[in-house]
């Protein structure tokens, strides 16, 4: 009876563990809460909200592939000068742009990283543009203030005639008026040709005035390595809303000097330009540009937005300088927007 006893309640002792386990195992934990990314139309489309923050977050950039010929661009390799065909350059390029509200205003960190092949050999992977913002202030790395202030035009190749300098760090301050007016001062780095050997760095101030008829703008860029400086004004007239002009001028004090901001070879030269949308896929870009040191370019383009986000532009492309025969050349860009 012992022993019977003892068998029955070792049986029961392993059933009720045995339950207990199954009871157990069939226990379903609580979900943690899914917090889903929330759209933020504060700072235009594209933008969310980084989950867990009030920071907004816009991710995007383009896949670009181009395509050039001619006698324009020179020859295809250094490597063997008897191969004389197309250019052909891949580039990727993605953006990230955060933003939030501060009691100091918007706080914005840029950040846009560049990938490029060229020729299936010349990589290289760059970083054009790296800069925080707070209200009117930026500090960091991007272009010149002095050609993104007046811009270029809308053809690929709107720097046959060169109007600006390169990347360079900056410190910088933008007032932004109520009634279309703007200004800037910054003090910049210089670019790698270009760059400050002092503690003393190169200046540039615009200002802008913006309407629905257009804009006037206008800036100036002293290098203080060379001290000579450099200045633009620009006119833009929007016509209608399918057809606008622009004519922009510069001058150098001293063409000899090598000027960071004088980036073209005359002691002054003129850019013009029109943009016209002939449909709701395709606009016809042109632009004329003329340096002092007898230079003519001029540029013609179709882009045509095959489908959303896809744009295929064909340009053709001449230039005739001083001493050196006239040149034809062509590029058609195919360029995935994100």
């Amino acid at each position: 009876m012992n022993i019977k006893s003892l068998l029955l309640g070792s049986a029961a002792a392993l059933v009720a563990v045995s339950g207990a386990r199954a009871a157990d195992a069939v226990v379903v934990a609580e979900p943690e809460p899914v917090e889903y990314v929330r759209v933020c139309d504060t700072y235009g489309a594209g933008f969310f909200y980084i989950p867990g923050t009030e920071t907004c977050l816009k991710v995007d950039g383009y896949v670009r592939v181009d395509v050039k010929g001619g006698d324009l661009w020179g020859r295809n390799t250094d490597k063997n000068p008897d191969i004389d065909t197309y250019k052909f350059r891949s580039r990727g390029v993605v953006r990230f742009d955060a933003r939030s509200e501060t009691e100091l205003g918007t706080l914005k960190s840029y950040i846009a990283t560049e990938f490029t092949v060229d020729e299936g050999a010349d990589k290289a992977a760059a970083l054009p543009h790296a800069y925080i913002e707070l209200g009117g202030f930026r500090i960091g790395v991007t272009d010149t203030t002095f050609g993104s202030w007046t811009d270029g035009g809308n053809v690929i190749n709107d720097d046959m005639v060169d109007y600006d300098g390169d990347k360079t760090n900056q410190v910088s301050y933008t007032f932004a008026g109520g009634n279309g007016f703007s200004a800037i001062i910054g003090l910049e780095q210089g670019d790698k040709d270009h760059l400050i050997n002092d503690y003393l760095p190169h200046v540039v101030a615009g200002a802008k005035f913006e309407q629905t008829w257009g804009s006037v703008s206008g800036v100036i860029g002293y290098d203080s390595v060379v001290e000579e400086f450099a200045g633009k004004v620009r006119l833009d007239i929007k016509a209608t809303d399918q057809l606008s002009f622009f004519v922009m001028g510069g001058y150098q004090s001293d063409v000899k000097a090598d000027d960071y901001y004088g980036a073209w070879t005359g002691d002054y030269a003129i850019w013009g330009g029109v943009t016209a949308k002939v449909s709701d896929n395709a606009k016809v870009n042109a632009q004329v540009a003329y340096d002092e040191a007898d230079i003519i370019a001029a540029s013609l383009n179709v882009a045509y937005e095959l489908v959303p986000g896809f744009v295929v532009t064909p340009e053709i492309d001449y230039k005739d300088a001083k001493g050196s025969d006239d040149a034809f050349g062509g590029v058609i860009r195919f360029q995935r927007n994100f």
